[in-house]
């Protein structure tokens, strides 16, 4: 599918652009932190953020620089509950003669950005690579599990939704087989891969071969090689 090929490289191409984002700033605050001075600052008021769904608060914190001026500034972070209120000392990094610099002396406001850009890029960047490589890792298992794997006729049950995985709201479908262990009497039951049609009016059979490793049932390969493929 074109759409799951674009859902892919998205979230690679996002998870990357975000933790090179987060690198680019990372390397800023660091070189920001080498020329730092630390002073005592006081939060004079805070200031309401807005947004569609929620309000968070920003201190404004006043302090005195190198030359004995007074220099007020209002932090890039906010939060809900307040971290400050009014009167509070804090300290204070600013690089002399950069009137735009001067950050609180706490991790979120130094790093606050960094992180979080961080954390979503992982995200990003880890769902790309599941949806890129784990298809192809599964498809290479199947062919060996084809070729190694101990065959069993299985009982055709029916076909379900894949509803724990969806592209665009679309649910892949799945086949349904079970067979009876002779050896133990229990019942196993195999789901074959993502199937991005519905295999139902094509399946006129009551007997499903699958594939499994030699002492792991856990480890099986539905085959399901007679179906149409999904033109591209």
């Amino acid at each position: 599918m074109k759409t799951l090929f674009f859902v892919k490289l998205t979230s690679l191409v996002v998870g990357i652009a975000l933790l090179v984002a987060s690198a680019f700033l990372l390397l800023n605050t660091r070189d920001f932190l080498s020329e730092a001075v630390i002073t005592e600052g006081t939060v004079l008021e805070l200031v309401e953020s807005r947004s569609s769904d929620s309000i968070t608060y920003r201190p404004v914190v006043q302090f005195t620089n190198e030359s004995g001026q007074l220099v007020s500034f209002t932090s890039s972070t906010s939060s809900n509950p307040p971290s400050y209120s009014p009167g509070q000392q804090v300290e204070v990094l600013y690089q002399p003669g950069e009137r735009n610099s001067p950050r609180i002396n706490s991790f979120f406001s130094l790093w606050g950005a960094e992180a979080i850009l961080a954390g979503i890029g992982v995200v990003f960047l880890l769902a790309g690579v599941i949806l890129m490589f784990v298809p192809e890792f599964r498809r290479r298992k199947g062919e060996s599990l084809k070729q190694n794997g101990v065959p069993i006729d299985t009982h055709y049950q029916g076909v379900e939704l894949n509803t724990r995985f969806s592209v665009n709201g679309r649910h892949p479908f799945q086949v349904i087989t079970q067979w009876q262990n002779p050896a133990t009497s229990e019942v196993h039951m195999f789901k074959s891969q993502n199937i991005w049609f519905d295999p139902s009016n094509y399946i006129h059979t009551d007997t499903i071969t699958v594939f499994y490793e030699k002492g792991d049932l856990q480890q099986y390969y539905v085959d399901i090689s007679f179906l149409p493929k999904l033109a591209t």
